[in-house]
């Protein structure tokens, strides 16, 4: 097909990694990368993603080397192919990968980009829609190590044929660019589409990403399977989640034990867990004001310390132009991965008692100092983890101001 491909629209020849990628000429479209809108090309790229798609490759390989074999990996939404190509030419141990693209442009071009790298024997190029490509692979000994959906906009229309894709101990990769319903903009929506209730608070990032991960257990649960995150960030314009799936009725319903709900008061900043069914009435403890809940959600970790460190190990021998971006993120959610559930943002908490704001790292040391564990986040850099409850948090940022 890379003979007979004729491409008629404005293309660049970019280079990303170790690829070299020929790719819609975004000028020509009247937009610039930081604004770029996919619809309008005739095949999908964003170069914004580079970031996404080398901490892709880091946590790919540090997958690989966990299960010592090689792997297979299917992209089904693979736009100019630059993800399954990359993934080819970058990563030891790959066996194959399978791309794919409902959009016969994307498709050629993919094919074109393929020879161009020249990983004809390695990638295969496949027309189609993802879910139908994902479910010829379903069935015992066809399945993927991993399968990576990343699409733009939410990611729920392909989970249930990509969990059906993955053999036992596989890793399931899920991007979601529609953060207005992740984080609460449209409640309505969210609820739809991921079947949990977000709330506008200062960590609905955090809760972005556990009302995704709820949402694949919910979903894998229903084939008595369970899941485990194993690394998850939210960079950008969109999260990102890594989960590990096990086979059998019993890994289901552990997974299922971590969902459950948050309580959030937006008076005192009071927040807690719980797995209970509630009536409608939610009065805070410490206040009495009215609290509001999300979820159901995924209450268990979000981060595995280890396979977070094998990613970083992984990230010292790349040079990638996003190298330092990479590694302080990577710093940063090996800090907070053993940290309790949900963060403070300092400049709100400063807001709610009307003080002005302290400098962060004087403060995360002034929480230790009271013996409480206090760690930054990467989901915002005012941002503090901490076991403190918030009356607590607002005592101490009080002794720390009236002190200065």
């Amino acid at each position: 097909m890379s003979g007979e491909f004729k491409i008629d629209f404005p293309v660049e020849t970019i280079t990303e990694g170790k690829v070299e990628i020929v790719v819609p000429k975004l000028e020509f479209y009247g937009v610039t990368p930081s604004d770029y809108a996919p619809s309008r090309a005739p095949v999908f790229y964003n170069p914004i993603m580079e970031f996404n798609r080398d901490l892709t490759i880091l946590a790919f390989q540090a997958y690989q080397r966990t299960v010592g074999r090689d792997i297979v990996i299917c992209e089904p939404l693979t736009g100019t192919g630059i993800r399954g190509i990359r993934f080819a030419v970058e990563i030891e141990g790959v066996k194959a990968v399978v791309s794919g693209d409902i959009n016969q442009r994307s498709a050629k071009l993919a094919e074109y980009n393929v020879g161009l790298n020249g990983v004809q024997k390695m990638v295969s190029v496949r027309q189609g829609d993802a879910n139908r490509i994902l479910s010829d692979y379903s069935a015992p000994y066809k399945r993927f190590e991993i399968v990576d959906i990343d699409p733009f906009g939410t990611p729920v229309p392909y989970l249930d044929t990509a969990i059906r894709a993955l053999r036992n101990k596989g890793l399931l990769a899920v991007t979601a660019t529609d953060m207005a319903p992740l984080c609460g903009v449209h409640p309505k929506a969210c609820i739809r589409k991921y079947g949990g209730k977000p709330i506008r608070a200062e960590y609905c990032h955090e809760l972005a990403i556990r009302l995704l991960v709820a949402c694949i257990a919910s979903v894998a649960a229903k084939h008595e399977i369970g899941i485990q995150p194993m690394f998850s960030h939210c960079s950008d314009h969109y999260i990102r989640v890594y989960v590990e799936i096990s086979y059998g009725a019993q890994k289901a319903d552990e997974s299922l034990r971590n969902v459950g709900y948050i309580l959030h008061c937006f008076g005192c900043l009071h927040r807690e867990t719980t797995q209970k069914p509630f009536g409608k009435t939610l009065q805070c403890p410490h206040c009495g004001a009215k609290m509001e809940f999300a979820g159901p959600l995924w209450l268990g970790k979000i981060f595995d310390a280890k396979f977070c460190g094998d990613i970083q190990k992984e990230n010292m021998h790349r040079p990638f132009k996003n190298h330092a971006k990479i590694t302080k993120l990577l710093s940063l959610i090996q800090e907070e991965a053993e940290a309790p559930i949900t963060y403070y943002v300092l400049d709100r908490v400063s807001q709610s008692l009307g003080l002005p704001v302290p400098p962060l790292v004087p403060f995360l040391q002034a929480l230790r100092d009271k013996g409480y564990l206090a760690t930054h986040t990467h989901f915002n850099p005012r941002g503090i983890r901490t076991n403190a409850p918030a009356k607590d948090v607002q005592a101490v940022l009080r002794k720390m101001l009236e002190s200065q």
